[in-house]
């Protein structure tokens, strides 16, 4: 089992989860996280950390939210970890609970 980031980090990409992993299994992109989910130890530290409440037990993801798994996965081979907290983007709190981000999702 592991632990997702889903659609609600894009653009927001709060870091506050990254400071309580305890086996740096986030990954950092240019405007969202991805958890490795083969570093991941399903220790539930990092989703009550979570201020856009974007992260979410893997067998929990909302519904439409399944493919990001994939998605965490994927994203964690290419990107770099993160072990610190970063400030969140100036806009950040603007686009917390905006629906359908993951067209602004940047992958490069």
């Amino acid at each position: 089992m592991a632990f997702v980031v889903t659609e609600n980090c894009i653009k927001c990409k709060y870091t506050d989860c990254v400071a309580v992993c305890p086996v740096d299994a986030f990954h950092e992109g240019p405007n969202f996280l991805a958890i490795n989910p083969e570093i991941c130890i399903d220790c539930d530290l990092c989703s009550p950390e979570c201020p856009a409440e974007a992260i979410f037990q893997e067998d929990a993801l909302p519904e439409g939210m399944q493919h990001y798994r994939q998605m965490n996965k994927d994203l964690a081979q290419i990107w770099p970890v993160i072990t610190e907290v970063i400030p969140a983007p100036a806009d950040a709190d603007e686009w917390d609970g905006v629906a359908d981000k993951e067209q602004y999702l940047i992958i490069e």
